[in-house]
């Protein structure tokens, strides 16, 4: 047997030392040793390869405009919303069109190769919405890109939201999204959840809300997802994201309100880098961060994956397109310590958020898509901590991006040439 491209000598994710072969965009075998033909050997000896990361939270339509029409001067969720409100009317489709290529290119750089992005349907015009479909198109040979329609002002307090939504899903938007918490008030945002949830089950689609994204905990909307969900049968097809009113939430309330989200079948897409820095806001000292309670989520049975949400734009100044970069901050302020803990922060950005997408076809398992990263680390924890670099990208079965392993040379007597920050944990210690 001849294949396309052979992955030699990598280390996966629990350890196990394999070579990988891959005939077209498909994994045909994984084994100790594939003694074979290949069009192309990469050789990933002494490094970890990993199925592709996956962010399940993002928005495409505003990244890389950071500045646009001006900077967030108080550094808030709610003046990133009205700015972006001002930069609306200033978009145009090739804008929008060029930064989310753009920023798929970095993230192909960085073996980003699957991403949920959320995509405003408040503009009459559809603009973004149109131009992240052509983008959509566009990537497809190395992406995997979902659409959320997103009332971003409201599906009830914005005039045509509502009528726009249905019009993007009428054009192909892959999922319906809302922001109950931004409605006028707590009874309209309960209702927006409802309706949301009553249009998705209709069209047998999946639903991500931007649910409680606040300071107040009296913002629990969350309880609203996980009932229609259980009511409608969406078990399994929906996710609550940020969920950041229950950092500050009554204990004895959340200990009823984590059993029902994992009963429903509702999954968490916290988002650390932008809710640490977006929330609390309003506080004195001691200051929330906002977060929500992942490790309680995890320990209630409920799917938790990690979310980029932005970078460079109205609400978030910095990022790379780097979902190690999310799982190193969420692991410190989640206190995720422990080498279990570390280990689920990596697969919180790799396989439970595309098990959150519901991209079956992802994972490195013989049949599935030919899409993986070899990265320049030992094992996930050590990925995670060096936020290690990508040495090489595979896209169904094609190689996309690449580049050389580089030590840092030291010039110091009697100590090494080289170092790489790599570092070999005892056994006693994993």
């Amino acid at each position: 047997m001849s294949f396309d491209l052979i992955v030699r000598g990598g280390t996966l994710s629990d350890g196990t030392v394999a070579d990988i072969g891959i005939k077209g965009d498909k994994i045909a075998a994984i084994e100790p040793r594939i003694d074979a033909a290949a069009g192309r050997v990469v050789d990933a000896t002494g490094n970890l390869v990993s199925q592709p990361f996956v962010d399940p939270h993002f928005h495409m339509d505003a990244t890389l405009s950071y500045g646009l029409p001006r900077i967030n001067a108080s550094g808030t969720l709610l003046e990133g919303i009205s700015l972006w409100g001002e930069l609306k009317p200033l978009l145009t489709h090739e804008a929008v069109k060029e930064r989310a290529l753009a920023y798929c290119d970095w993230a192909v750089s960085m073996g980003l190769l699957a991403i949920r992005t959320h995509v405003d349907t408040c503009d009459d015009r559809l603009l973004a919405v149109e131009a992240l479909l052509e983008v959509k198109k566009e990537i497809a040979p190395y992406i995997d890109l979902q659409l959320v329609a997103f009332p971003q002002d409201g599906l009830y307090r914005s005039q045509n939201a509502r009528a726009n939504t249905i019009r993007a899903l009428d054009m192909g938007v892959d999922v319906v999204g809302g922001i109950p918490h931004f409605e006028r008030t707590m009874a309209d945002g309960t209702r927006s959840v409802t309706e949301l949830c009553e249009i998705a089950a209709s069209r047998g689609l999946m639903v991500d809300l931007h649910c409680d994204e606040t300071d107040d905990p009296l913002s629990r909307h969350i309880e609203q997802l996980a009932y229609e969900a259980q009511r409608l049968g969406l078990q399994g097809r929906v996710a609550g994201s940020h969920l950041t009113s229950m950092h500050s939430m009554d204990n004895y309330y959340v200990s009823k309100l984590l059993p029902l989200i994992a009963e429903a079948g509702v999954s968490a897409i916290p988002n650390p880098l932008i809710n640490i820095m977006l929330q609390g806001r309003h506080d004195t000292y001691p200051k929330r961060r906002g977060m929500t309670r992942v490790p309680e989520m995890l320990k209630a049975g409920i799917r938790v994956g990690w979310g980029q949400d932005c970078v460079l734009d109205p609400w978030y100044s910095l990022g790379t397109a780097d979902m190690l970069d999310v799982a190193f901050m969420g692991l410190h302020v989640a206190q995720m310590s422990s080498p279990a803990d570390m280990r689920r922060c990596f697969d919180m950005v790799t396989k439970i958020n595309a098990e959150i997408m519901g991209l079956d076809h992802l994972g490195l398992a013989v049949g599935r898509t030919a899409s993986l990263v070899v990265l320049d680390a030992g094992n996930p924890i050590e990925a995670v901590r060096l936020r290690a670099e990508r040495l090489c990208v595979v896209a169904r079965g094609k190689v996309v991006a690449e580049r050389p392993k580089r030590d840092t040379a030291l010039s110091i007597a009697g100590r090494p040439a080289t170092i790489n920050r790599r570092h070999v944990v005892p056994p006693q210690a994993n």
